[in-house]
């Protein structure tokens, strides 16, 4: 720790932070920003008038980061140091150093908007520029105006657009602090793989074979290749002869991996033993392996994709910027030299690589973002004027206000409701929000929150039915409830109550392929849920699971009728020609229910007249995930919102919107009166990485 290279620069950030309300750090891979940068202002006194909180855009980040803080300190974990994240919070009062993520930090300013109990935020990472990250820079940038004498805020990266960032705080000081970095050795593929899980496997033995000692990371795009690859890695690893090379352990690391395996992922190797540590691009930044020589980077990434226009998500696997390329490299030359080996050609990369990556905030459904800022009722917050870092097309922020009214989250002139601001206090998305608030006045707020619970998993609960082993022909897939008949939502309910019966029994998680971390983690959020509904209804409520649980047609009506309210904008009904459905909204399209549902025609080949669904996605064609069947009698008021939704009159209570038809309304210009791009060299990258983009998976 002693000669990391922030260290050395310490008396020149606190000169630029004691002069300055806001600061620009950027700090190289290696040089120990996000782990010195809160101990140095804590050193310096910061920490006496206020809390020092450093955001973090991922919750592995946030809890390893304040895990390595509070070892250095020599404090307990939770005491003097420690870190919130969605549904978990491990501080006290006594804590004057907290890591969260930035989405907990948002929600902490609805209660105090002028976050009064921080001396001190950092932003930390800010270059991966998540949707939430993005909102606090605006928030950050009115605050300071209204704290500037006891508040400080730090915006750290490795390789943010620093000028940008300086020119939107009003021209704040940069400091630049280098890495402590070896030489990298950069090792092109001829051409492009067929196969970058194969290509990473053969890259991986090979080096395990004729390279010298040190860990190898590999960058993977999500979970399920990263299983694969562990999976593969381990049997060829076994099968090699033995006293040919050193051992070998093989770990993943991954946003949904249990606590006890990030552990090992940041602990010391064992002696003369390499590690192979399979990653995702959180191991790209903020997370520090130490021991790393040799970086193995697949050039992919899973990205989650929005499109305002069709309501549709896709989670696509993409090519990573420049910028992700150069942050993977670095990760191998914190311990000494190391080499990069890419799996793809250096023309791939100078010609198809973007510069940037696409900021989140335009690629993401706004609905929870926009419903936030509007329940802070701050008078000089303007939603289609906020001053966003790079701003949001006005078709996004059009199908946010069409989103949050049909679900009564506003009014008819785009002024938030009661439920708005109720529905705001709740850490969910506001679908699910809105729906705990319906299934309350019906008598089944019990089932709503076990619902809320399971669709809050941070990974997939139920098993694949891919998988051929002895437990799936022990327990079918179709031994699991099977949702009555009503979908998925209905089934989520029912495995729950079946895993309640046994008073929570692991062994029968275990026995149907029930995923038991995730299944744990929902019983947990199911409780803070239930008293978050208790605060909020300031009463006693019937939260509780019923011990002497039975099949109850009447709670499922009134829960499916919660859903509808919750899931006005995700309606979808039935073609009477085609055994499909087409969504309700401006844009209808042809959908088809997912094969995993349990949603099934009738004996006349049938589907539900109408049905919510969780979300749209784009795989091989458009589906609805996470199905559940509604009546027409709760449908035809949605409908009769639908037909009168003005965007115009939604956009009043916030901005005006220049009036356009609504076959038009994907074309609206930026305007004054909209949301305006900022004209300079880095905005234009970003649209001009984000058309090439587009053209490209068109073309596929």
């Amino acid at each position: 720790m002693a000669d990391l290279p922030i260290l050395q620069f310490e008396e020149t950030i606190m000169k630029a932070v004691e002069e300055n309300t806001v600061v620009v750090i950027i700090g190289e891979t290696g040089s120990g920003k996000s782990t010195q940068l809160s101990q140095i202002l804590h050193r310096r006194g910061y920490t006496k008038s206020g809390i020092v909180g450093v955001t973090q855009p991922r919750r592995v980040a946030a809890v390893s980061v304040a895990r390595r803080v509070s070892q250095e300190l020599g404090v307990r974990l939770g005491d003097e140091v420690g870190y919130a994240i969605r549904f978990e919070d491990r501080t006290s009062e006594r804590t004057r150093i907290k890591y969260l993520t930035d989405g907990v930090l948002l929600r902490e300013s609805l209660s105090n908007p002028e976050l009064d109990e921080y001396s001190v935020v950092i932003l930390d990472e800010a270059h991966e520029r998540s949707l939430n990250t993005d909102i606090l820079l605006g928030l950050m940038k009115r605050l300071v105006k209204r704290r500037a004498s006891n508040f400080k805020v730090l915006i750290t990266s490795a390789t943010l657009d620093d000028e940008k960032v300086s020119q939107f705080f009003s021209e704040c000081p940069v400091v630049r602090v280098p890495g402590k970095l070896f030489p990298v050795e950069i090792v092109y593929s001829h051409e492009r793989p067929v196969s970058y899980l194969e290509s990473s496997l053969a890259t991986a033995l090979d080096i395990h074979m004729k390279e010298g000692e040190g860990d190898v990371l590999i960058f993977m795009t999500g979970q399920d290749d990263i299983d694969k690859l562990v999976s593969k890695l381990e049997d060829r690893v076994r099968s090699l002869e033995e006293g040919s090379c050193m051992d070998a352990i093989i770990l993943p690391l991954h946003g949904s991996l249990q606590p006890e395996m990030q552990v090992r992922v940041f602990g010391p190797r064992p002696p003369n033993c390499r590690r192979f540590i399979v990653a995702t691009n959180i191991a790209e930044t903020s997370l520090t392996v130490d021991g790393v020589v040799y970086v193995i980077d697949s050039g992919y990434v899973k990205q989650r994709q929005y499109n305002p226009s069709t309501g549709m998500y896709s989670l696509d696997v993409v090519q990573i910027s420049k910028v992700q390329a150069h942050q993977r490299a670095g990760r191998a030359g914190r311990t000494r030299p190391g080499k990069c080996y890419r799996l793809y050609p250096s023309a791939v990369y100078e010609d198809e690589f973007l510069d940037v990556t696409i900021p989140e905030i335009q690629r993401s459904s706004l609905a929870g973002s926009v419903l936030y800022l509007k329940s802070l009722d701050l008078p000089d917050i303007d939603i289609l004027k906020f001053d966003f870092l790079d701003s949001p097309s006005p078709e996004s922020l059009q199908d946010a206000l069409k989103q949050l009214y049909l679900i009564d989250a506003i009014d008819e002139n785009g002024l938030i409701t009661r439920i708005g601001k109720t529905m705001a206090e709740l850490p969910l998305e506001p679908s699910l929000s809105r729906t705990l608030m319906e299934a309350n006045e019906h008598g089944c707020l019990s089932q709503a929150l076990t619902v809320a619970a399971m669709l809050s998993a941070e990974t997939t609960l139920l098993p694949g039915r891919s998988k051929n082993t002895e437990k799936k022909r022990k327990h079918d897939y179709l031994d699991l409830p099977d949702g009555s008949g009503w979908g998925d939502h209905i089934q989520l309910l029912q495995i729950y109550e079946c895993w309640h019966q046994t008073n929570y029994d692991i062994d029968w998680c275990k026995d149907y392929q029930l995923q038991v971390r995730g299944m744990k983690f929902v019983k947990d959020v199911r409780r803070q849920l239930s008293q978050i509904m208790q605060k909020i209804a300031k009463g006693p409520l019937d939260v509780q699971t019923s011990r002497r649980w039975k099949e109850s047609q009447q709670d499922y009506h009134n829960l499916r009728r919660a859903l509808c309210v919750g899931y006005a904008n995700q309606l979808a009904e039935r073609m009477v020609y085609h055994n499909g459905y087409r969504t309700l909204g401006f844009k209808p399209q042809v959908v088809q229910v997912h094969p995993s549902s349990v949603l099934k025609p009738d004996d006349e080949g049938k589907l539900p007249d109408y049905v919510v669904y969780q979300e749209l996605i784009a795989t091989s064609r458009p589906y609805l995930r996470t199905v559940c069947a509604v009546n027409i009698a709760w449908v035809t008021p949605i409908l009769d919102k639908v037909n009168k939704i003005n965007i115009n009159k939604l956009s009043g209570g916030i901005g005006r919107i220049e009036e356009h038809t609504e076959e038009n309304m994907s074309d609206l210009p930026k305007t004054d009166n909209v949301v305006a791009a900022v004209p300079d060299d880095h905005e234009s990258k970003i649209q001009a990485a984000r058309e090439r983009f587009l053209a490209r998976k068109g073309k596929k």
